[in-house]
């Protein structure tokens, strides 16, 4: 299923493909504090609608995912980053997609830790 999404403010904008019947809820220091709910998708599947410029980029820690917000609003949308075998992938927080029925998604804590 296509589905659209943004930040609060619709500075950022964009459409994902993907079946949202769970998320991740990381325990890492930024997750914690901005809590999003994380759904992973192949980078393929993103598509970003607005201005790559309209992108703020925090990275910390490794510095390999590139965490995406507004620089408006403060929402952080999305990442990008590499999954460990090198496919591109892109990191929603599903609840910056309004058509995602939250109280239905399974969600699963995560602690940082490979599983």
């Amino acid at each position: 299923m296509l589905y659209e999404g943004s930040c609060h403010c619709g500075n950022i904008e964009f459409e994902v493909e993907g079946e949202f019947t769970s998320a991740l809820d990381c325990n890492c220091s930024l997750c914690r504090r901005r809590g999003g709910l994380l759904a992973f998708v192949p980078r393929d599947k993103f598509t970003l609608k607005t201005p790559r410029e309209n992108l703020s980029t925090y990275t910390f820690n490794t510095h390999s995912i590139q965490h995406r917000f507004c620089g408006t609003c403060g929402v952080a949308p999305f990442a990008e980053a590499q999954m460990p075998d090198g496919a591109e992938m892109a990191c929603i927080n599903v609840r910056c997609i309004p058509a995602v029925d939250l109280a239905s998604l399974e969600i699963q804590p995560w602690d940082g830790q490979s599983r």
